[in-house]
């Protein structure tokens, strides 16, 4: 519990001491989270470094997001890959998390070869997916980080 506050809790709750604003926050983590379960493994921490250019969001709640998404974003391989086998109509690997992972820490750049379509076909899933499920999480987070803004402020960092 102590890693968890120190690397997530703290980072979060001093940029809202810090003046961000709550929607900022909100949008920073959201879009930090869809873009840090993308099955196109390795592309998560530049994907959110452009979108917090773009969009001119909080770099640091982003990375923090990021860091989050990584369980996440192994759990959700294997579902984004089988949405995209549907989509594409593409013959169904024999998959498991277990050999995903395996072979990703043997050998990624060979996995990723071997994988090619599949994380393909993957990557448009999650793209016609995750905008809509960052929307969705900015708009639920936003009240709660305006209520913790009011909390906070006032409050020496």
């Amino acid at each position: 519990m102590n890693m968890l506050r120190r690397r997530i809790w703290e980072p979060l709750r001093a940029q809202l001491r810090q003046g961000i604003n709550p929607e900022g926050m909100a949008w920073s983590l959201a879009l930090g989270l869809g873009a840090g379960v993308s099955p196109l493994v390795g592309s998560s921490t530049g994907l959110c470094i452009l979108l917090a250019l773009v969009f001119r969001l909080n770099q640091v709640v982003m990375q923090v997001a990021n860091y989050l998404a990584y369980p996440l974003q192994l759990a959700l391989l294997i579902p984004f890959i089988r949405l995209g086998e549907k989509l594409f109509g593409a013959p169904r690997l024999p998959l498991s998390i277990e050999i995903l992972s395996g072979a990703l820490r043997a050998d990624a750049w060979g996995t990723l070869h071997a994988f090619w379509t599949s994380l393909w076909h993957a990557g448009v899933a999650w793209l016609l997916t995750a905008p809509l499920g960052s929307v969705l999480l900015a708009l639920v987070l936003t009240p709660v980080f305006r209520s913790a803004s009011r909390r906070f402020r006032g409050t020496p960092a």
